[in-house]
């Protein structure tokens, strides 16, 4: 059996620095790579933390009283002190039609004339509620809201009258984000945006620099081999992903807020095990295309997008045709952003956490095997 001498291992280990070395100066050297790795970033964290929010705080609806009565009144001035709702008056539902067709009010609150008498009816009093359902999601919360304003309205005044109160009544308990704040969800789940961008990206482009400059030829033709030339463009790469993810946490947490309950190596781990496929993923589109045009486009398309679109990040996995569904579990970023989330919110959950980092390293190394077969010590 044919081992490694000790001159060979020292000349590979130079090889090894000397490759790192040089990826890292064209690192330095190349503005478009510290825009990527930290400027990007914070762009995307301050999108989705202060411009981007899934909370349906404050959501214009127009509140009409077609009959003036002191309870209806006390149910108005519910509605608006309601932190759910911008209130607009009128008394003629008709007065918001036009402006519920433009959008600019997402529905429409009528107290009815037959409020008050039906409040001592068999079936008790009812409200309309016109709803704009061309969005679908805003429409369940403006429903779901007034439903909630009504039914505390009714249990205040029950309180106050002293009349029965219903017999079961919800104290809902909120674990992990007892706030319901969109950003504590937004921010994590960006972060592993963030390192696919990085990783994917950024590593797309090596090779294919390489063949473009006509450098790739004379690499070739040293004594490094295809694995040592994956290795020294792919080190400082990572060490430039681990950093850009460290700024982002720091961004997260102080200045955003979020809360973050697990461990610093649990998170270490996790980033580190997600950007081995990324990182191979970079790699492969790289020396398959040759081309650095061609690599970034398809770094987008078949990293960034899917794990935009098809990691849970901002659609729930569970509501996508089934097919989509079966095709979410190949995606590295689907594991990685529940494990980031419980990092955040809830804390270190180590059985989650090693079946997501022993999917993402299998992932990996299938990738960077696939970029060493391409990656041939071969011209042409």
């Amino acid at each position: 059996m044919r081992t490694e001498t000790a001159d060979q291992a020292s000349d590979r280990c130079r090889r090894l620095a000397t490759l790192v070395r040089k990826e890292t100066w064209q690192i330095l050297r190349d503005p478009s790579s510290i825009l990527i790795a930290f400027v990007l970033p914070l762009i995307l964290l301050f999108l989705f933390g202060f411009a981007v929010s899934l909370d349906a705080n404050k959501t214009r609806v127009g509140l009409v009283v077609e009959s003036k009565t002191p309870m209806t009144e006390d149910l108005a001035a519910s509605f608006r002190a309601s932190r759910y709702f911008s209130v607009a008056d009128a008394y003629d539902r008709r007065s918001f039609e036009q402006d519920l067709v433009l959008g600019r009010i997402r529905g429409i609150i009528v107290i009815t004339p037959t409020f008050v008498r039906d409040s001592v009816g068999r079936f008790g009093p009812q409200i309309q509620l016109i709803v704009d359902g061309s969005d679908p999601n805003t429409a369940n919360f403006v429903q779901n809201y007034v439903q909630s304003t009504v039914s505390n309205w009714a249990a205040q005044r029950s309180t106050e009258l002293a009349t029965p109160s219903p017999a079961i009544r919800i104290e809902p308990r909120f674990w992990f984000n007892q706030e319901l704040t969109s950003r504590d969800f937004l921010v994590p789940g960006a972060i592993a945006i963030v390192m696919t961008l990085v990783g994917t990206l950024l590593t797309s482009l090596v090779i294919a620099r390489e063949w473009e400059r006509g450098t790739m030829e004379a690499v070739m033709a040293t004594p490094v081999t295809a694995a040592e030339l994956l290795a020294g463009k792919i080190f400082p790469y990572f060490v430039l992903g681990m950093a850009s993810m460290t700024l982002c946490v720091l961004v997260a947490v102080l200045l955003f807020r979020v809360p973050f309950r697990g461990s610093i190596f649990s998170l270490y781990l996790l980033s580190a095990a997600f950007l081995i496929p990324a990182l191979g993923q970079g790699l492969l589109i790289s020396a398959a295309t040759k081309n650095q045009f061609l690599a970034s486009q398809l770094a987008l398309i078949t990293g960034f997008l899917p794990s935009f679109l098809l990691s849970g990040f901002l659609f729930e996995i569970r509501s996508m045709p089934l097919p989509i569904q079966w095709l979410t579990t190949i995606l590295p970023a689907r594991h990685l952003i529940p494990s980031l989330l419980t990092v955040f919110l809830a804390g270190d959950l180590w059985p989650m956490f090693l079946r997501s980092i022993a999917f993402m390293l299998t992932v990996g190394a299938i990738l960077f095997a696939l970029a060493a077969r391409n990656v041939s010590k071969r011209i042409g």
